[in-house]
């Protein structure tokens, strides 16, 4: 059965749903990873995957390219022929989705694995985008033929409250998975008691994922000399409207209050000297970062909002505050950083929820659940299920 994969990135693949395409191929699926091109290609390639470069708008596209990509993406579905796809992100989800419809006889999911900048920025434009957005969402992700995959409850709700999708064709599966065979602290090599902790914030750096209370936090402990060093690890995400710019970048730079780590390729090996690691975004799906530091075993600070909640248990394996409330987000992380066996406790239950909500192997097997599920509902598909 032919399937392909959308997202409006290569490292995306490469780094989120790499377990996904092998899985894929390993139980028979003739599988093609589609993209815009960049340097993740070639590792995707060397691994075996059948790769086709696909562009898409940049983060102000004009009318007339949206058109084309969406032409584009017609041409490609009805010349591949696939039996499935399966679309990341929002504009792979609305693009793909109408693709499909109109190519008839493809079987749909969509990741939303998050509400995206659209649904979280304010102003006009961004109101106005949400009403569109909703609309199309409505018109494409309630068809016979698809099914939408969310991260969190929160998320999923407000989908099917708003009747952007149905609840019987909605699945929640939390995050894209964590390998803890991989993610996991070295045998015999507990985490020290060290007189000065390491405070890790590793995201894009998008104004959203609460860059400037991350700053705001450091700057408030380096004046109480909390013995802490905080690390900044990600870069700018242009694609975004909301992004740093690369000044502001080389401004934080400039000040020193955190290390600037830049993009890291091997997020395990930062983890492995890391204590504590802060999200104090404003909303998520079900951020990537805490199920990987959670399946080393450290101890979470992130805020109460949606997505951040699936991974973070208050008091339990970590602290959530209020979003967009530096003074909070401090204390939260003047505790931890303060007592070496509250650390331990709270990166004992974060391993724990790890391997038992978030393991590689639990999530590709809801995930091929719903593909098999959507398969088999189609009275067109005379296809062999995996």
């Amino acid at each position: 059965m032919k399937a392909l994969l959308l997202a409006n990135t290569d490292w995306y693949l490469y780094n989120f749903r790499r377990a996904l395409a092998r899985r894929l191929q390993q139980d028979g699926y003739d599988l093609t990873l589609v993209c815009p091109p960049g340097p993740y290609l070639d590792r995707l390639r060397d691994l075996g995957f059948a790769c086709l470069p696909f562009d898409l708008p940049s983060n102000k596209p004009s009318l007339l390219q949206e058109v084309k990509t969406l032409l584009g993406l017609i041409r490609l579905y009805r010349r591949e022929r696939p039996a499935l796809v399966h679309h990341f992100t929002i504009r792979c989800v609305l693009y793909g989705s109408i693709a499909a419809r109109i190519v008839g006889g493809i079987s749909v999911v969509n990741a939303l694995t998050g509400m995206g900048h659209v649904f979280t920025a304010d102003g006009l434009q961004a109101r106005l985008l949400r009403r569109i957005v909703g609309f199309l969402y409505h018109l494409f992700l309630t068809g016979a033929h698809s099914r939408a995959i969310f991260q969190d409850h929160d998320d999923l709700n407000v989908f099917v409250r708003s009747g952007m999708t149905e609840a019987a064709k909605s699945h929640l599966i939390p995050s894209s998975g964590v390998d803890c065979s991989i993610f996991r602290r070295p045998v015999g090599r507990d985490r020290p008691a060290r007189p000065v902790v390491n405070v890790l914030f590793a995201s894009r750096l998008i104004r959203e994922k609460g860059v400037a209370e991350y700053l705001e936090a450091a700057r408030l402990l380096r004046g109480r000399n909390v013995s802490a060093r905080f690390r900044l690890a990600g870069d700018i995400y242009e694609q975004n409207p909301s992004s740093l710019s690369r000044s502001e970048l080389q401004a934080i730079q400039a000040d020193g209050v955190v290390d600037v780590l830049g993009h890291v390729d091997n997020i395990r090996a930062v983890l492995e000297d890391t204590d504590i690691v802060v999200l104090p975004s404003y909303r998520e799906g079900c951020p990537r970062i805490l199920v990987e530091a959670a399946a080393m075993g450290i101890p979470l600070v992130a805020t109460d909002v949606p997505g951040c909640r699936e991974v973070v248990d208050h008091g339990v394996n970590g602290y959530l505050v209020p979003p967009r409330h530096a003074t909070s987000l401090a204390a939260a992380i003047e505790r931890l950083a303060t007592d070496d066996r509250l650390r331990r406790r709270f990166g004992e239950a974060s391993r724990l929820m790890a391997i038992n909500n978030f393991d590689e192997s639990i999530v590709l097997e809801d995930t091929l659940r719903v593909y098999r599920q959507l398969m088999e509902a189609q009275p067109q598909a005379a296809y062999t299920l995996a």
